[in-house]
């Protein structure tokens, strides 16, 4: 795969992209941008500040751990910093207040003080949104540096990106901004007669379904399939070329041609592909924050779902469709702070992920659904402040991912998802005071750590989940009492992070959170005697 690199160097990534946690959404939304970004034909294989101009950016790193739980920046982000070709900074004001940011950055110019460090300014003034490393110079000075501004009313998305990769790969912005207008109407122009003729495709076909009855069937499926097509590959070739008009005008097309029909008549295969393709409107509408068009499409799909399920009570992709139906209108409840209006859909959905469960346990689908649907109850019990519910439903998920762990004993992933909600369980049993089942679900946290950390030694992640799953454990069994039990955990979970600090002795945070350990562990010894 080719990758920006500098003269005489080799990066494994294309760019780093630094971000506060709060910021997910944007930074998940610039990743996909980065990597999907393909550099015209014309700029590629010229020589550029960095080498030769690629055809993509290439692999794009991007944290997916919360960073917030750990102590400093895990060997996985030290690795990809000094592996990556540029750095791109997420600007917000939260992101400027993340002390995870500013190490990335300052580590980032320490490692490679030649390598572009770039500015995505997304919300907020300069001052209050770009890091304090990124408003000075590597000797102190104070420096406003030119950012791509995704602000609404400033650049826009599309120059905004083209400023990140033109900084990046080192060509000037002119040049990437005329080659890339001439590949988008070449592709714009392309996909819009494509949409054009499949929208008079289907307004054909459905007039001719019209004329005859034993000719209907076949010519609305073929209305149905191409009105799919529009709302599936089509959809993501208009977005991509920012036609958003055609994509309205499509979807409007769709929802009034779809309203319309007498669903008591369609078989279910029609109705379903119905609903997917409104869902699909849908999700669209929600992303543009167009709430009310969003809801318009959810409420018809519900409708439609309702229709199957009545008749197909026990088909599982009708269950699993109007499932999803009930999560996006309880979503669209949620996000209002409309507390008592989602609690009924995301019930529902809780409801409709067991009944998937009881008709085919087998289906992944059916765990997957479980644990989705009792995570939104959790996140909805917190909400309305309803500890001991919140118990249950945390244990709800946490049975959903052994169960999906089990399927797939050799994935290490599952059985972490297994562990980090024994924790979530644990910390629920620390509100209502059941102390013993806290300490059950530590040791059991713990175990499965080890073995784990045993299968792969050097996975850096499991490591520091085993640290403090170690620590806690300590902590349970020194409030229980068990006194000499908490000591031997605690010099374990010690000695297992100086261990960790030894391989990277610049790293003050984990320095102190060793010295904060070792504190408590003296304390213990001394309650112990």
């Amino acid at each position: 795969m080719t990758t920006i690199s500098e003269p005489g160097t080799s990066a494994g990534y294309g760019a780093f992209i630094s971000y506060n946690h709060a910021d997910r959404a944007r930074a998940r939304w610039l990743h996909r941008a980065l990597e999907r970004y393909r550099i015209p034909a014309k700029l590629v294989g010229r020589e550029a500040a960095f080498g030769p101009v690629p055809r993509r950016l290439g692999r794009i790193f991007r944290d997916l751990d919360e960073l917030s739980a750990a102590s400093d920046l895990s060997a996985e982000v030290r690795a990809a910093l000094a592996e990556s070709a540029c750095l791109i900074v997420v600007c917000t004001p939260a992101g400027a207040a993340s002390q995870w940011v500013a190490r990335e950055i300052a580590l980032f110019r320490e490692l490679h003080p030649d390598r572009p460090v770039l500015a995505a300014l997304f919300q907020g003034e300069p001052a209050e949104a770009l890091p304090l490393p990124l408003r000075r110079t590597a000797d102190g000075a104070e420096t406003e540096p030119l950012a791509a501004d995704f602000r609404e009313g400033r650049d826009g998305k599309r120059l905004a990106l083209l400023k990140l990769v033109a900084g990046a790969v080192g060509v000037p912005l002119d040049a990437l901004v005329q080659r890339d207008a001439q590949a988008r109407v070449r592709r714009v122009t392309a996909v819009t007669a494509l949409a054009i003729l499949l929208l008079l495709a289907m307004a054909g076909l459905t007039i001719l379904a019209v004329r005859a009855r034993g000719e209907a069937e076949a010519r609305r499926a073929q209305a149905e399939g191409l009105v799919e097509f529009m709302l599936t590959d089509l959809r993501g070739r208009l977005k991509e070329v920012g036609r958003l008009d055609v994509l309205r005008e499509a979807n409007a097309r769709a929802l009034r041609y779809y309203g319309e029909q007498d669903l008591a008549t369609l078989p279910p295969d029609v109705l379903a592909r119905r609903a997917r393709a409104i869902m699909t409107m849908g999700e669209d509408a929600m992303e543009a924050k167009e709430t009310a068009r969003a809801r318009a499409a959810f409420l018809q799909a519900n409708r439609i779902t309702h229709a199957l399920i009545e008749r197909e009570p026990n088909q599982y992709d009708i269950v699993f469709a109007h499932a999803q139906s009930e999560f996006y209108l309880g979503l669209l409840h949620f996000k209002a702070g409309e507390l008592a209006a989602t609690e009924p859909h995301f019930e529902a959905y809780a409801a409709l992920a067991h009944r998937l469960m009881a008709i085919d346990p087998a289906d992944a689908r059916s765990a997957e659904e479980i644990s989705y649907s009792a995570t939104n109850l959790c996140a909805l019990r917190m909400e309305q402040h309803t500890a001991d519910r919140t118990v249950a439903l945390c244990g709800e998920a946490l049975r959903a991912a052994e169960t999906l762990a089990r399927r797939e004993p050799n994935s290490d992933q599952r059985w972490r998802e297994v562990a980090n909600r024994q924790g979530w369980l644990s910390d629920a049993y620390i509100v209502v005071g059941d102390l013993d089942a806290v300490l059950a679900l530590r040791r059991k946290q713990v175990e499965l750590l080890e073995r784990l950390y045993s299968r792969e030694s050097r996975n850096v992640r499991t490591q520091r989940m085993l640290i403090w799953a170690e620590r806690a454990l300590a902590e349970v069994e020194y409030r229980r009492g068990n006194f000499s039990t908490a000591v031997r955990q605690m010099r374990k979970a010690v000695a297992d992070l100086r261990k960790l600090t030894e391989l990277d002795t610049k790293n003050q945070e984990l320095a102190d959170r060793l010295k904060e350990m070792d504190e408590a562990l003296i304390k213990m010894e001394r309650r112990a005697k």
